[in-house]
Order: C-alpha cells, then structure tokens, then sequence
C-alpha cells in the first residue's frame, strides 16, 4: 500500500478577509443555500440597469405587471459632407478581405464616404498613434468636427488638429470617449483645408484594439437618442430568448438585440455570436422588424426575409441585454430605425441542465463559506455547458453531424465553444459525475463518438470541429483519462469494451509515429500542424505531453486489467515506467528544482510539473520542488500562471488556465501541502466569482484578472471546474478507487482554517455519506456511512489513538495494531476495508 505523507505547507495560506466560518449545522440540508441554478426553464430578467432615449415604464420587464414602451424620433439621414475632391489618408489601412463571398475594405477614404456600414480600420493592433489625415481641394470652415465610430474599435483617447498652411495646430481633444458619436467643437470658427485625427487609445473588444472610424464629420452632428434599455438576468443563462409585443407603429421600427456575458463588453454588437465564427447573417447583432399587430417573437436562427435580412442568431450565452430601436442599412426595407414599440414582457427558455437541489446526486459543505460557493458555482458553470447538441444551436466551423444530432453532450462552453472537446471532459467529466450522475451519459456520447471518428492511422480526434480534423497532440491521450474516469465514477464496464481496440490502435499505433527514437520520448513535430489545449506554438519533447502520455498508459492498463487484458495491462505499465524515467532523465532541470517545459529550453510550465506529480513520474523530493518553485514564481492574485516567462507568448507569464490550473491544485492535495492549493483556489476562483457575470468560471484569465482574449472569452467554460473535484476528493476526503466506487478512500486534508465538512456521493451500490470535525484539541473525528458491496480505506493524521466504532485499533503508547487491517507511516494511520455500514472514526 502507498501511504501519503504530510509535511509542512509549502507556502502560508494568505489571508482571506471575506471568508465565513461556520458551526457544522445539524441539518443535512443546508448546503442547498449555495445552488445557483435557476428553478424553472422560464427566466425574466430581475433588473433594468439603464436606459437611454425614450423609454417609459421599463421596469414593467422585470416586474411583469403593465407595458415598457420604446419611442424614437425619425433618425437624422442628411450630414454635412467633405467637397468632391477631398481624399483621405491613414498611417495604416488593414486593406481588405473577402467574407461569404462579399468584399469588404477598411481603407482611409471609407472614414468620407458618406457611408455608415463601411470604415477605416488601421493595421497596427494595440499600437499608437493611429492617424487619419483628410485634405479638402480648397478650404472649408468649420465649427468643429463629429466622429462616428464603430462599436468594437471606438477611438477613447484622440486629438484633433487643423493645417493653418504652415503648421499643425491642436483645435480640440477627448478623452474617456466610449459613444460611437462623438463631437469635438472648436473654440472658434477655423478655415482650413487639411484635418487630423489622431487616436492614443481605442476599445479592445475582442477583435483587437484597433482605431475604427466610419466617418469624420465637417461639423457638429447632434446625438441620434435611441431608445434603448439593458437588462440583467442577475447571472450567466443560457437559451432562446423571447418578447411578447403589444404593438408598434406601423412603420415597422426595428429592434436590435446585443447580448453579453460582461457589461464591459456590452455594446450594440454581441459579445459573441455566430458571426464570430464565419456565419455572418446577423453581423453580430440580432434583428426583429416589428408588426404592427401584438405578436410573440422567439429567437431562432435564420432570416425573416430572403434567406439574408432582418436576421438573428438563435440561441445566446449571456447575462446581460441590451435592446433598442435601430436597424441595419441593409434591412430598411423591412425595417426602420424608429418608431415606437411596446414590449409586456422579455423571457428566456433555459436550455441547459437545470440542476435543482433535487438534481444534486452528490453535494458538498464545509466551515468555508467561500469554498461551499466555488464548488456550486463549479457545478452551475458545469450545468450550462450541458445541453443538446442540435445543428443550429452548435460551433457552425463544420461540427454538425448526425452521430451526435440530438444526443446531450458537454460541450465547451454556453456561448463558445459550443462544441464538445474531449480534453475539457477531463475535467468537466468529474464535475459531472460528482455532482449530477444522471449525466454521465452526456460524457459517454462525446467519448464513444470521438472513438467512432478515429482516424486509421490511430490518432483519436478531440471534438467535431472541422469535420473532427482539428489537429491537437494531447487530447487522444484525454480520451484515454476520460474514458477510465467514465468507469471509475460510475462503474458502467460494457459499454467501454467496444473501444478498446481504439484503445490500443491509439497506443500501440498511432504513439510509436510521434515517438522520438534517441530518447523514446513524444515529439511533436512543427512541420504537422499539432496544436494543443491552448494552441501553443511548442514543439519537439515536451514534459507535458509525455507526463499525460504516461498517466494514460497507467489508465489504460486500469482499462486492460478489467476486461482481462493482462498482457497490454503490464505492457503499457512497463512502457509508462520507461517514459518516466526517460522524463526524469531528460527534463529535470535541477538548478531550479522543476521540470522545464521543452528539452533544451529553461522554461517551466504548470502543466508538465503537475501531471508528472499526479502520475508519479517525480519523487516527493522532486514533487515539493517543482510545486514550490511553481508557487513562488508563477502565483498572481488572479491565480497560478500557466508559464514561468513569456518565452511562448508575450503575456503567457500572466495567463491563468483554470484547465491546468486543475492538475496543479490536485498534485499539491496529493503532496499534503492543502494550505498552498487552499491559497491558489481563494486566488483563482476568488477573482472570477467576484468579477462580472458572478457564479461562472472563465476558459483564460489574463493580466490583472482580467479575461484574457477580452470579449470573445467565454466566461462560462466547463474545463475551469477543477474545484468542484479537488474540494470533493481533498477537503470533503472522499475518492473513488476501484469502479463504481466498489472501493473508496477517505482521507481528509483537514485544512488549517477549516473546523468541518460533509457531503455526500451516489455510487451504483448507494450513496456515501461523509462528514469530519476537527476539534481545538487536535481531534480528528470522521463518520461516514457506505452502502453494500462498498469497501473502504480511512486515512487519519497518526495522534495518540486512532479508533473504530469506539474501538482503539492503533495507540502511541503501546504501539498497538489493529493487524491486517491498520497501515501505520510516518504522519498516517489508514483502517483497510473498513466494511460496509454506518461508522465512525477517530484520531486523537
């Protein structure tokens, strides 16, 4: 039997001024304080958070009770216009490009045209100044000039300067600018023939930072007051959103709708939708021309009118609204942009799995208050990415196809990527089954399609995406991990046996092509076009890779040995011991005490180190080393970062991928050092709770907490889930080791700040029901209660005695043994098979 040791922490827990202790309270139903999933399918939005322009009553969209009305005046159609002959320069133009078709052109001279739907654009992403100089044919007087910017690159900080025939001269400046109109009047009238716009800063807003501007004015164009209101859900929800109008004018008004998951990147254009990803009918924005008669609208992908106007884009991931009166220039013949409407009420159809406290198959709780929301908020993000995999609902890069059509799955994320991927499954698997047993099968359906769509060569692919040809290099060994998982936590054996040929195709086959002969190690090659979970530009031998490689050879043999295949089982276990050592042989960097992230680099990832602790490829010594230089050079109050430099990446230093973060957190439970992955889940999952949506977990945090491919990041992603599994199988103590939980562990971390917790988990043979206390007086007591067929080992910190059922099986005094049945090391007493039953266990 392999004991775990105790030591000290590694690292002081820091101070978490926010968090709440409690007394163990003496229901078994409390815990149903934390849930965070709504109670029913149909959701109103539970406040208006603005308006602007005309609009009365909003709150009846909240209240249910009366009607919002949205009016807006005829919109301004007539602008002052630059002479004939007047030309247009940039210090950069991003040219064009071609999409669906239509040729699109981001040159200087669209910032004079006339024409709103077309811009400038500049070339340089994030870099400043960004200029735009028109030259009129002769002189023109002005009071002053309007910008009219475009919604995703609006100019904040800009200067303009008018050419008096010998010099430049500043006329006026702004700063903070977030409106897509905006005036800058002149002190006095100017006569002039050239103008300068100069921009020091524009909004990033997941496009890239570029200065955008669709026109430059000769004058003062007065703001166009659009009636418009923004809407909170009160948290991330997902589904098809629906608004019951009483009636409009009959001039068709337009109603455009802008959804986000973040108010900062709430604009008139979606933080994401499908246009995104190359399917541009809405261009980000859905639309709905108003009847004049009451009518019910739900959003559904597609086009009113001609297979390509007054369009929308179905199903959303958001939490907040945005909805006014306007339209596109490409709509105005089915639609105007003004008018009024009157609205009684916005709803939306969840479509997630909507985990109600009765849903709850496994629960969790403990003395932290803070930890009791992260694992909640874990499951409520774990819920949303549950769903049915339907073909205008899905990623539109090619995912659609009949083996998953309509079957539940987990896909990546509520808004993006809404598509399932089998390396998110590795974590988001185990919130699943931890939480919600009824969907396991939602995790069989990926990984058994996944293994219908190897290719012959015996590489398994990792999501539908591009007709399941995305090249990633570690996600077949994931599908390896998932699929023991899948067996580990529900003991559901038979419908893994028809994939184990795919099993040693994959192993046996495909890794001896990707396998570098002088080292025997994985070499991904730059020439093939490999990817990874974050599509990092890193190649040849890397630790990552072959410690993953490693942990599912060791899965696998699990796999063989159950379905009598004893002769891969001790195969694959040899060959899994001859790539650990040829890691520790090659890639142990001892002047820092961690492993580097490529041979021959000096870089150290999270990602490497933490798997090779979780597969027993690093000793203990090693296994505190790598942890420890990890902590002390990648932590940040927003997490552990995924890379010690920014070798790979500029910002790399500063990116936190819940994803791995993960396996880190689970190695330093497993070394005993719970203070150090206490401190990192406070930091990590910290920060994304108490950011905008609230309760969701992020797929990237980048610098400053911020999320790290701005407004395209989705903030509601199942691979950041990791805390749900480690507060369950750490904190709580409870772990699965042998198939449907035919045997378990239960070895508490008993962290410092904490006095108890308590949860429970459903196995095939019942449920598990755990709880712990740890007393002033170094007490340690444990009561659990296991259904038949269920053997399980207890692990409690070595103290004076160590009791069963009130029964004294080990003592320091007298160095007695309960036999067989106790394992005594250095810190640990472990009770072996304690059998089915209601027991109670105590270390003191």
């Amino acid at each position: 039997m392999k004991l775990c040791y105790l030591g000290e922490a590694a690292a002081l827990l820091l101070s978490h001024s926010s968090l709440a202790r409690a007394a163990l309270p003496s229901n078994t139903t409390s815990w149903q304080q934390y849930v965070y999933a709504p109670s029913e399918r149909r959701l109103t939005p539970v406040a208006v958070l603005s308006t602007t322009g005309n609009v009365t009553n909003a709150e009846a969209l909240v209240s249910g009770s009366g009607i919002a009305t949205f009016n807006r005046t005829a919109v301004q159609t007539s602008f002052p216009s630059w002479p004939s002959g007047t030309t247009a320069q940039a210090s950069s133009e991003a040219g064009s490009n071609t999409v669906n078709g239509a040729t699109r052109t981001y040159y200087a001279n669209n910032a004079i045209d006339g024409d709103l739907t077309t811009f400038w654009n500049d070339a340089t992403a994030g870099e400043y100044p960004d200029t735009l100089t028109i030259t009129a044919p002769s002189a023109v007087t002005l009071d002053g000039v309007t910008l009219e910017s475009v919604s995703d690159g609006v100019p904040v900080d800009y200067t303009i300067e008018t050419w008096d025939g010998s010099n430049w001269n500043t006329a006026g400046s702004v700063t903070g600018n977030n409106g897509t109109r905006s005036r800058v009047a002149f002190d006095s009238q100017i006569s002039t023939t050239q103008v300068r716009l100069t921009v020091t800063q524009a909004q990033s807003l997941g496009n890239g930072e570029y200065s955008r501007v669709a026109e430059l004015w000769p004058g003062l164009v007065a703001d166009d007051s659009v009636a418009e209101a923004v809407l909170d859900f009160g948290q991330n929800v997902v589904g098809f959103l629906s608004i019951e109008f009483v009636g409009a004018s009959n001039n068709a008004p337009g109603i455009e709708l802008a959804f986000s998951e973040s108010l900062e990147y709430l604009t008139d254009t979606s933080d994401f939708t499908r246009s995104d990803n190359g399917d541009k009918i809405t261009q980000g924005t859905d639309h709905i021309a108003v009847p004049e008669a009451p009518t019910n609208w739900t959003d559904a992908l597609g086009c009113t009118y001609n297979g390509e106007q007054v369009c929308s884009d179905g199903l959303h991931g958001f939490r907040y609204l945005k909805i006014s009166i306007d339209t596109l220039a490409s709509d105005d013949k089915y639609s105007t942009p003004s008018g009024w409407v009157d609205i009684a009420s916005v709803s939306l159809n969840f479509t997630a799995y909507l985990g109600t406290p009765a849903s709850y198959s496994g629960w969790f709780e403990s003395s932290d208050t803070a930890l009791n929301q992260y694992w909640y908020a874990a499951a409520y993000t774990n819920e949303m990415t549950i769903d049915t995999f339907l073909l205008d609902t899905v990623d539109v890069r090619n995912t659609g196809n009949q083996t998953l059509e309509g079957k539940t799955v987990l896909f990546d994320g509520s808004k993006r990527d809404r598509d399932p991927y089998v390396g998110d499954i590795a974590v988001s698997g185990k919130t699943s089954y931890l939480s919600h047993q009824d969907t396991a099968g939602a995790v069989y359906n990926v990984l058994a399609d996944l293994g219908d769509h190897q290719s012959s060569n015996g590489w398994i692919p990792p999501a539908s995406l591009f007709n399941y040809g995305v090249n990633l290099f570690d996600y077949p060994f994931w599908w390896v991990v998932s699929f023991w998982d899948y067996i580990l936590y529900t003991g559901d054996v038979d419908p893994v046996r028809p994939y184990y040929g795919n099993l040693q195709n994959l192993l046996d086959n495909w890794v001896p092509t990707v396998t570098d002969s002088a080292t025997g190690l994985l070499n991904k090659s730059d020439s093939q076009g490999w990817g990874d979970y974050g599509f990092l530009s890193r190649y040849g031998i890397v630790t990552y890779y072959n410690a993953l490689y490693v942990l599912a050879l060791q899965d696998a043999a699990k796999i063989a040995n159950l379905l009598n295949e004893t002769s891969d089982a001790e195969k694959w276990l040899q060959q899994a011991d001859t790539i650990s050592q040829a890691i520790n042989d090659n890639l142990w960097d001892a002047s820092v005490g961690a492993y580097v992230d490529e041979l021959g680099g000096t870089r150290h990832a999270q990602d490497g180190n933490g798997i090779a602790v979780i597969a027993g490829i690093a000793n203990s010594t090693q296994a505190a080393s790598a942890l420890g230089y990890l902590a002390d050079n990648t932590a940040k109050f927003w997490g552990n970062a995924f890379m010690d430099d920014d070798s790979l990446g500029s910002g790399t230093s500063d990116r936190v991928y819940a994803f791995i973060s993960y396996f880190d957190l689970d190695a330093r439970f497993l070394i005993g050092d719970s203070d150090s992955a206490l401190d990192e889940i406070h930091r990590l999952y910290g920060t994304m709770i108490q950011s905008d949506p609230g309760i969701t977990f992020w797929e990237g945090v980048g610098t400053n907490g911020s999320a790290y491919e701005q407004a395209f990041t989705s903030r509601c992603h199942g691979w950041s889930t990791g805390v749900l599994p480690v507060l369950t199988h750490y904190v709580l103590g409870l772990k699965a080791t042998g198939p449907g939980y035919e045997t378990f562990s239960i070895q508490p971390a008993f962290p410092t700040n904490l006095t108890w917790a308590r949860g429970q988990e459903a196995t095939p043979h019942g449920d598990i029901y755990l709880e712990w206390t740890a007393d002033d007086d170094n007490t340690r007591t444990i009561t659990f209660s296991s259904p038949a067929g269920t053997l399980a080992n207890v692990t409690v910190p070595k103290a004076s005695s160590v009791s069963l059922d009130g029964d004294v099986l080990w003592s320091s005094s007298n160095q007695t043994s309960g036999g067989d049945g106790v394992a005594v090391g250095d810190n640990f007493v472990t009770l072996i098979d304690v059998a089915s039953g209601n027991h109670t266990v105590v270390s003191k």
